[in-house]
């Protein structure tokens, strides 16, 4: 690794030192919420180059594009596949499903948004299924508060399954190399246990003494899911490039193919069939709105603090916060993994999961050396995902989907108070980390 000389950073100062004080202001003004997180990460990221800490080239460098071109493309499937209504119908079917119990309807959405965000990702899922959950406990004069707060961890649990559910683990696939197929055969079975023991809880805390009339019941029942389908036509083709987009994956190795491409040649495959058959200027207008709902904000983000860890990278700070780490452990394996599994479950529910794991991701590779090369890192691997995914879950700014549920049910008139959330989540979050460190000292250790 080539660190920055003191020659070449602004009045000489030390680089370590300057870019641990850029990287921490860009953290603190990131949680303080004073400031759009895109804004401060780009300005983080330009500080790291007018500092003299980076060139230019080394900052370009720094950005991870397969990640960039995975999230992207996945976002353009979604704003597409979104307009057909199949997230509407599901829903409702699975209410319908239980007969329009409270009870049941609180598992089985749980279920649908764990299944849901680990195909995509988990804020589009709650954007989708929570609109629908308010109508049908409207319809059934239940407290929508258990639903919401079921499906903010249910999303959380179930994105955790797969290298596309959660932006943690597109920025570990990415940068790590692991493959769709690798976080599935190594996290899922773990998170279909935790998602069971997740709709248990929920039972046992709300669940049974949730009670709706037969009367409003059968309104429910009423409901009609396919009149939720407003385009047969998208719902073939999105269905179509989707079992096509997942199966590149699962091949993707075979196929010699990054996630980056596979998500960009699926949205590209998704916008040419969307608009096949459309007049130009039809096709123009279809083609602003989807790019418009590109989540750009979240893009730039990630681009601005791809910058800002690839300078304190460059400055040695990382491989100093390794070596620290690996002192404290006393360099033994398996009481590193569990450090990192519990440190970044912990970090991750006070902070968003997204700039602390694009922290740790160099600092564990750094540690390739001291365990006998990258290989062996993979448990290391999983247990930071684990924390980081699971662990977002502990407080309302843990993870996005956690605030963009928490403001839909604000402006529905439900109050989503800070403390309230935290008493009840943290220590069910506790309790699915738990489970983790049974798992991976059993499978890995």
């Amino acid at each position: 690794m080539m660190h920055a000389t003191t020659s070449t950073v602004l009045f000489g100062l030390n680089p370590l030192w300057l870019s641990t004080v850029v990287m921490i202001l860009t953290y603190g003004v990131i949680i303080s919420e004073r400031l759009n997180r895109s804004i401060i990460a780009l300005l983080g990221a330009m500080l790291m180059i007018l500092f003299g800490l980076l060139t230019q080239e080394q900052a370009v460098a720094g950005i991870d594009f397969n990640t960039i071109g995975l999230l992207v493309g996945m976002m353009i499937i979604v704003s597409i596949t979104r307009k057909c209504g199949i997230f509407e119908y599901l829903a409702i079917w699975s209410a319908k499903l239980v007969k329009a119990s409270p009870a049941g309807i609180l598992a089985m959405l749980a279920v649908v948004t764990a299944i849901v965000s680990a195909l995509l990702d988990n804020v589009t899922t709650v954007l989708l299924v929570v609109p629908v959950t308010l109508i049908i406990t409207e319809a059934l004069k239940v407290n929508p508060y258990p639903f919401l707060f079921s499906q903010i961890l249910a999303s959380n649990i179930g994105g955790t399954a797969t290298l596309i559910g959660d932006p943690p683990n597109i920025l570990i696939g990415g940068q790590v190399g692991l493959s769709f197929n690798d976080f599935v055969l190594n996290l899922a079975p773990v998170v279909a246990v935790i998602l069971l023991v997740h709709v248990v809880s929920m039972h046992l805390i709300w669940g049974r003494r949730l009670q709706a009339s037969p009367e409003l019941r059968a309104r429910v029942m009423q409901f009609d899911e396919r009149q939720a389908i407003s385009d047969p036509r998208l719902l073939r083709l999105a269905t179509l490039v989707l079992a096509l987009v997942m199966g590149a994956f699962v091949m993707a190795r075979t196929l010699g193919l990054e996630s980056g491409t596979i998500g960009i040649a699926g949205a590209a495959l998704l916008l040419m069939l969307d608009n096949l058959g459309k007049s130009a200027e039809q096709q123009s207008e279809a083609v602003v709105k989807v790019f418009n709902e590109v989540e750009w904000i979240t893009i730039f983000f990630f681009v601005g603090l791809f910058v800002v860890i690839a300078g304190v990278e460059h400055a040695g700070l990382l491989q100093l916060l390794a070596d620290q780490l690996l002192a404290a452990t006393g360099g033994d394996f398996t009481r590193t993994g569990m450090s990192v599994l519990w440190a970044s479950a912990v970090l991750s529910a006070i902070v968003d999961n997204i700039p602390f794991v694009a922290t740790m991701i160099p600092l564990i590779k750094s540690m390739g050396p001291a365990f006998g090369g990258a290989d062996a890192l993979l448990p290391l691997w999983w247990c930071l995902s684990l924390g980081a995914c699971l662990g977002g879950n502990g407080t309302l700014i843990g993870a996005s989907a956690n605030l963009t549920v928490a403001g839909i049910a604000e402006r529905n008139g439900i109050p989503f108070h800070f403390a309230r959330y935290t008493m009840i989540a943290f220590p069910l979050m506790l309790a699915h980390v738990a489970i983790c460190c049974i798992y991976v000292w059993w499978r890995y250790f």
